[in-house]
């Protein structure tokens, strides 16, 4: 889906979050996208250690579950600008628009609120 966008590159994919986290580090990207879920270390731990070193890349969170006020909470303090569902495809590509123009982007579950 984000490499369909006519200005967009993938530079990389990393297996689990400790793979994310070298590979910031390595390919220096304008932005990275971490799923929630990912093993050995979760999204919110892999983004942690990314914003730490990296508080220039914006983090958007993504997540097969709907992202409740808490988990927005949660992601914000790990480093994220953004979180999305997966459920929700087309504001992925909104959230990761809304970042690139340093804003944030949390797709907030109707129910949560």
């Amino acid at each position: 889906m984000l490499e369909d966008h006519p200005d967009w590159e993938v530079c990389g994919e990393a297996v689990n979050g400790a793979d994310a986290v070298a590979k910031i580090e390595h390919l220096a990207p304008d932005l990275a996208v971490l799923d929630l879920g990912m093993p050995q270390m979760n999204g919110l731990q892999a983004a942690r250690e990314i914003y730490k070193a990296h508080p220039q890349i914006p983090l958007i969170l993504l997540t097969v579950q709907e992202v409740s006020n808490q988990l927005a909470e949660e992601a914000e303090s790990a480093g994220f600008r953004g979180a999305v569902s997966k459920s929700t495809g087309r504001e992925v590509v909104q959230g990761v628009e809304a970042l690139l123009r340093n804003e944030t982007f949390f797709c907030l579950d109707a129910s949560s609120n």
